[in-house]
């Protein structure tokens, strides 16, 4: 279908189907992969390779978060120019964002390669811990130039309509992950190093099958000399800050919190904070493949100013986004053994497993409201309010969990695991705020407020 008939025309209810369920179907073979590559290190390689993968893991997804800030920095005003039927401009941004992307790739794989031992030592790694967390970092970093982009494409196709063709390859990335890491891990047995290769290779192949058809000029989006200029850099940077600094601070808040489970709980500690982060890992894509496919319409629709419309669609997103939430917190309060099984090999120390379960239970209450804020920032995000939704990254990602560190810390490692509940009930009243200011959707005639 065309992007102008999908985003405009379609009905809302059926354009929620045709853009968030392929969305959500493409991210949870996504968050399978992350997933699985917790497991495959965990199974293959041990306790203490699994401890260095989630030590290491806040610094891999740093390496990804200047080329996220392009690529979905430029997603946002694209989609605004082809609703206000700007295609020239749109192309440009493109374009400019494409050449961008793999120039900060080689800048942040080049400083992590060169540095990131030095910073897992500064993280208190030491040992074989340390070995472990570098192995894994390095070869992800030394590939960013080749990997970084496949983030930013995935937009660019949900953009020009072919949200299946985005899925497809978005399962087609996590099942050749999964096949190039079991083969380095179980047939060449090459150790840590062997996961990031595996992830690496999948990212690349997928990469040069999605941009094929733009190269080939079959999408509306194409390839034109690149004209770089002072506002198209602002306003790429300024639309991708909110995802930047959410990634950032949350990867600093992660290291900050390895840092005070290591004093707390030891190894076994962060064991337990990277189950809980990568259950979250199987979620939160599920949130962002819903609320991140609607983005494209929304912001189409927000350059043709049809806002009632824009309101009609966000009214979907969040509806469902609020029952994946529940179903969320009643899987992980009602399995939470089943799922520290599969990480805990029957050798571990049964309180790890004990230790585990008890962190389960008390962050599956941070889904009852976390998805609101979620939703919230997707779509100020997504109407280029990049304040508004900054506001609500970097709160729920460093602000509120930082200060909550402090609060709860004569509780221990059970304020550590309550911690993210709490912010998340503090990031859905901040996000209620800043979403009841948002004039232009309260206006009765629907039109854009003064």
């Amino acid at each position: 279908m065309d992007y102008r008939t999908l985003f405009s025309q379609t009905p809302p209810t059926q354009l929620f189907f045709k853009a968030a369920i392929p969305g959500s179907i493409g991210m949870l073979a996504s968050a399978l992969y992350q997933v699985a590559d917790g497991i495959f290190i965990s199974r293959f390689l041990g306790d203490t390779a699994f401890a260095g993968f989630n030590l290491a893991m806040p610094l891999v997804i740093i390496n990804f978060a200047l080329a996220d800030l392009i690529g979905l920095g430029s997603a946002v005003p694209i989609s605004i120019k082809l609703g206000s039927k700007d295609e020239k401009e749109a192309n440009n941004y493109f374009t400019c964002a494409s050449i961008m992307v793999v120039l900060a790739g080689i800048l942040t794989g080049a400083i992590l390669a060169l540095g990131g031992r030095t910073f897992l030592s500064w993280m208190g790694a030491q040992g074989e811990l340390l070995d472990q967390a570098t192995n894994y970092l390095v070869p992800y970093a030394l590939c960013t130039p080749l990997t970084s982009i496949v983030f930013a494409v995935d937009n660019y196709l949900r953009i020009c309509g072919k949200i299946r063709r985005s899925m497809v390859l978005n399962i087609y990335m996590s099942i050749a992950c999964m096949g190039f890491e079991l083969f380095f891990l179980a047939v060449l047995k090459i150790g840590i190093r062997g996961a990031a290769l595996g992830s690496s290779l999948g990212m690349a192949t997928t990469v040069i099958l999605a941009f094929l058809p733009f190269f080939q000029g079959k999408m509306q989006l194409r390839f034109v000399k690149p004209r770089f200029h002072l506002k198209a850099i602002r306003e790429i940077v300024s639309c991708g800050l909110p995802s930047f600094l959410n990634n950032i601070a949350g990867r600093i808040t992660s290291i900050l919190m390895n840092v005070v489970l290591l004093q707390l709980g030891g190894a076994t500690a962060v064991s337990v904070y990277g189950i809980l982060m990568t259950a979250d890992g199987f979620v939160q894509p599920l949130l962002y493949g819903m609320c991140d496919s609607l983005q494209p319409a929304v912001g189409f629709n927000w350059g043709a100013r049809n806002f009632k419309r824009v309101k009609a669609i966000e009214l979907r997103c969040y509806g469902a986004a609020f029952v994946l939430a529940l179903l969320t917190t009643a899987a992980l309060a009602l399995f939470p053994r089943q799922i520290a099984g599969l990480f805990i090999t029957g050798n571990s120390d049964s309180a790890y497993l004990e230790m585990a379960v008890n962190a389960l239970l008390l962050f599956s209450l941070t889904y009852i409201t976390r998805w609101f804020s979620f939703a919230t920032q997707s779509f100020l995000s997504a109407i280029e309010k990049p304040v508004a939704a900054s506001m609500i990254s970097v709160s729920t990602a460093l602000v509120f969990p930082v200060l909550l560190i402090v609060v709860l810390w004569p509780l221990g490692l059970t304020g550590l695991w309550l911690n993210f509940a709490v912010t998340a009930v503090l990031a859905g009243i901040l996000a209620l705020i800043l979403l009841l200011r948002q004039k232009d959707l309260w206006n009765k005639d629907g039109k854009k407020a003064a």
